[in-house]
């Protein structure tokens, strides 16, 4: 499922060269951590997940039917496993973040 490093996709909104980077040298079964903003409201928090790198993929919105492909909105989508055995994928966003651990 990983992408090689010279298919990774632009999204709609640019992420973060020093992540784009790290998500290139990330190899199946290396230990991650991402941390995204949960909003509810006026309300928002932290949200943290742990597991084993599985691969990235990236989602192509179905907006993107019968109109302009200009108009595609892409999103870049993490593959992992958490330490329970739990198949998990988490789609970033400019304000996600990915570590190493």
């Amino acid at each position: 499922m990983s992408v090689a490093p010279s298919k990774i996709a632009l999204p709609t909104r640019r992420l973060d060269p020093a992540l784009v980077d790290l998500l290139k040298s990330l190899k199946a079964g290396d230990r991650i951590k991402l941390t995204q903003t949960v909003r509810v409201g006026a309300k928002s928090w932290p949200a943290e997940a742990v597991g084993a790198y599985r691969g990235v993929s990236y989602l192509s919105t179905g907006v993107t039917v019968d109109r302009v492909v200009a108009d595609d909105i892409v999103v870049p989508t993490v593959h992992f496993t958490k330490d329970g055995g739990e198949l998990t994928s988490i789609c970033l966003d400019e304000n996600t973040k990915v570590e190493r651990v």
